[in-house]
């Protein structure tokens, strides 16, 4: 979260199963108008609940129209759970201004923050 980049190897074949990144090592490629990033091999820290290091997370990526990203995530483990299981959901275009996110300790310097 904030400061990690995960680094997705777009039609890339091989992963990297050591070390192990908090992020997994993901390998992204196309079918047809979807991106599809498949992440294996993630830090044990890191991984979704209580899930192993068997852990596979697959994602889904595509415009549902000018405003809307769909995005879908499947994730599988044989360790954990009997079968794997998907969520899906819209993502809309905001209108607002975006800021970044940031540590605002108790705030006292966000005015100058803000003012830069």
């Amino acid at each position: 979260m904030v400061h990690n980049a995960r680094i997705v190897k777009m039609n890339a074949t091989e992963y990297h199963q050591a070390p192990r990144d908090w992020e997994g090592d993901s390998i992204g490629y196309w079918d047809g108008d979807t991106l599809v990033v498949e992440t294996r091999y993630f830090a044990r820290a890191t991984s979704f609940g209580n899930s192993s290091e068997n852990m596979e997370l697959t994602e889904k990526f595509w415009l549902i129209d000018a405003d809307t990203l769909g995005y879908e995530f499947t994730i599988s483990d044989p360790t954990t759970w009997t079968d794997s299981w998907t969520v899906m959901f819209p993502m809309r275009r905001a209108v607002e201004p975006i800021c970044e996110y940031a540590c605002h300790e108790e705030n006292y310097s966000m005015a100058a923050i803000m003012a830069g």
